[in-house]
């Protein structure tokens, strides 16, 4: 059975590793915070509410659908949320796409459709992104955690199209 999409890949909010550290760390020091509050006074049952609040929405984030990426008939889509905006960049008008580091920063938030110093920036985790340059100089940086795959499929649809 043939896939409808030349490819297709979903950015989820809640998977980058650093965030999910931080929000255990958050969540361990609320029930540390519990345990050693127990006997003083009543208020030590808000430190385990907010502990296993942490954890709550640290499992929901990890099924939240920041963006996807879908390469399909000649171009590019990127869907984000409920009231973002699809940017559908054609193909045609790419000249150059290669593989780059995203950022050199441990921590990097995640951004849709970012307009910056010339670029247009996607990325919700992950170190990797492929930057597509088009006719008109501007760099859209598209966060992936399967560059290589991505930059094939584009790749592949650019010389479909021409």
């Amino acid at each position: 059975m043939e896939s409808r999409y030349a490819y297709i890949e979903k950015q989820y909010i809640g998977r980058d590793y650093v965030r999910i550290f931080i929000r255990l760390i958050l969540a361990a020091f609320c029930f540390a915070a519990y345990v050693y509050e127990r006997d003083r006074d009543n208020t030590q049952d808000l430190f385990l509410v907010v502990g296993f609040g942490i954890i709550g929405v640290s499992m929901l984030l990890l099924f939240l659908i920041q963006y996807k990426i879908v390469v399909d008939n000649g171009s590019l889509i990127l869907d984000g949320l409920w009231t973002t905006k699809r940017v559908k960049i054609d193909l045609n008008s790419i000249v150059d796409v290669k593989k780059a580091t995203y950022s050199r920063y441990f921590f990097n938030n995640p951004v849709y459709n970012l307009h910056t110093k010339g670029t247009i920036r996607f990325y919700s985790s992950g170190k990797d992104a492929v930057v597509l340059t088009d006719r008109d100089g501007l760099e859209y940086f598209i966060g992936t955690q399967r560059p290589n795959e991505l930059f094939l499929v584009i790749k592949e649809e650019m010389k479909k199209s021409k």
